[in-house]
């Protein structure tokens, strides 16, 4: 987790180094410890096949291996004179058992030859490390886990908990498909049992948005928009796949949302703005009711999109 600073160990302990992890010296090593458990052979195998889209995977015994390749070139030009190229990689090592150690070491440059031309190797090696580190925290099942966790231990809801996993996983891609197993963290003492399992479509979902979504949608995590807090509704996961409906008066059902743009031009007081959804299947751009108090309720919007993805509902 590339935020979650407090908890990275630059010193060894005997407990980890009991388990396989020596750093080598002279080597940069990052170490997080995370207070779950994956034992489960399936669950294991599940975090390496879902991220193969991602990384180069590969897996011994209890060790799971994500490795992340990138090329460097000291000119633009491969035909000009002294052009040289050299493909680079770091590896991240998850180790499994009753606590999860995620570890890299930064290999020095020589070990790919004699690239001493390339430019912030390090900075660049642990940046790509944490976004491997982030990317496995958000997509796979210890997302879940984490979830879970921290639910319990600092007993707040589901809700400010994947809230809370988004805010320290920032630099996480968005892998389809990547959980396998998909198990959603809920609080034991509810007992409340639900199939979380979900299929992320193909495309765009048919329009009109459903005018009884607060009734039908369960209320998700609500997206904080420099400030202003936009609630959610039918939101899946942590990933793009399955989006729902965003804004309480202003909503919009974003997997019906094809992105043409028609609202933020009709708009006379600026209440959208575009964001990114990357991997959601129907536009990986949405228009952000981050200005919805600002809305005048003249219906706009509403009636310039294509596929009826907005619905309006004006405050008494």
């Amino acid at each position: 987790m590339s935020l979650l600073l407090k908890d990275r160990v630059w010193s060894m302990e005997t407990a980890t180094a009991k388990r396989g992890v020596y750093p080598l010296h002279g080597f940069k090593l990052g170490l997080y410890r995370l207070p779950i458990k994956l034992e489960e052979p399936g669950e294991i195998r599940s975090v390496h096949d879902g991220l193969k889209k991602a990384f180069e995977m590969d897996m011994y015994a209890d060790r799971i291996y994500a490795t992340y390749r990138w090329k460097e070139q000291n000119m633009d030009d491969p035909d000009a004179k002294g052009y040289e190229e050299v493909d680079l990689s770091v590896t991240v090592e998850i180790v499994t058992g009753e606590v999860v150690d995620i570890i890299y070491q930064i290999f020095p440059i020589e070990k790919f030859g004699d690239p001493n031309w390339v430019k912030d190797y390090r900075k660049k090696a642990d940046h790509f490390a944490k976004l491997v580190i982030d990317t496995i925290l958000r997509n796979t099942i210890l997302a879940d886990k984490m979830i879970s966790h921290l639910v319990k231990s600092e007993k707040i809801s589901e809700v400010a908990a994947i809230q809370k996993l988004e805010e320290l996983t920032p630099l996480a891609k968005i892998v389809l498909g990547a959980k396998l197993k998909p198990v959603e963290a809920k609080d034991e003492e509810e007992g409340e049992e639900e199939d979380d399992s979900f299929e992320i479509p193909d495309g765009a979902k048919p329009g009109p948005i459903d005018v009884n979504y607060k009734s039908k949608m369960k209320s998700t995590a609500a997206y904080d928009a420099m400030g202003y807090s936009i609630k959610t509704w039918g939101r899946k996961g942590t990933s793009n796949g399955i989006m729902g409906v965003w804004g309480e008066f202003v909503s919009v059902d974003y997997d019906i949302c094809i992105a043409d743009g028609g609202c933020l031009e009709a708009c006379p007081v600026g209440v959208y703005e575009w964001f990114d959804t990357p991997g959601n299947p129907a536009s990986e751009q949405k228009p952000l009711m981050s200005k919805e108090p600002d809305c005048i309720f003249c219906l706009a919007c509403e009636g310039v999109c294509p596929p009826q993805a907005i619905k309006i509902y004006e405050q008494k």
